[in-house]
């Protein structure tokens, strides 16, 4: 399936949201997270704040957009390029190892900065619920349109898995609750391989990705 390009209302609006969560992630770099404000991220990227309410719902939000970068989404492109005849269950599994192990080098500061704040932590575990919607579209079109529901169902476990996989690599050292001023005891120090515990928390799914790989094939 071929997906048409988008629009010139779409590109602008693509451009915009770059544009925020660009300066916020550099303005967060420079300054700090806890310094900079809705206002300071606006005029950098040239545009009103209530233009940045359109986009994200806080400071957090665009600066670990920017961190992630449209991933969820490209997990399912991801999927979506694997051969026809690669088992659903690897595609997926692939895929995700594949875009959340591949930040590449001029995103450890970035990456850095967020694990060690707990609020940005806590938004970068949440960004894992957008992997649903995309890939929800990309499994239908591998099992069949009247496996829809079950489509859902599978990328919603996916991105369960996910989450879980990340807050056990990224689990606050010592026993003291996290700061949410993002003090010492919000310190994190990320542990074990991060692709062997994204492909531990998804190998669980195996057996519902193949029952609905053999049911389509029915």
């Amino acid at each position: 399936m071929t997906t048409p390009p988008p629009g010139l209302r779409e590109r602008k609006k693509q451009a915009t949201r770059e544009a925020l969560r660009e300066a916020a992630l550099r303005l967060a770099l420079e300054h700090g997270p806890d310094q900079v404000r809705v206002e300071d991220i606006a005029e950098a990227a040239g545009v009103s704040p209530r233009t940045y309410n359109n986009y994200f719902a806080s400071r957090e939000q665009a600066i670990v957009a920017a961190v992630t970068a449209d991933r969820e989404a490209r997990v399912a492109a991801a999927v979506a390029a694997r051969p026809a005849g690669v088992r659903l269950a690897d595609a997926v599994t692939d895929a995700v190892v594949e875009q959340y192990t591949d930040t590449g080098e001029h995103m450890y500061k970035a990456l850095l900065l967020v694990i060690t704040r707990p609020a940005l932590r806590e938004a970068f575990l949440g960004t894992t619920a957008g992997i649903e919607l995309p890939l929800t579209a990309v499994i239908a079109e591998r099992l069949g349109s009247a496996a829809a529901p079950t489509a859902r169902v599978l990328a919603a476990s996916v991105a369960a898995a996910v989450r879980v996989a990340l807050e056990d690599w990224l689990r606050p050292t010592g026993d003291a609750a996290p700061d949410v001023c993002g003090g010492a005891a919000g310190l994190v120090v990320p542990s074990g391989s991060l692709p062997d515990q994204l492909r531990a928390a998804l190998t669980p799914l195996t057996p519902a990705f193949e029952a609905a790989e053999h049911r389509s094939r029915a």
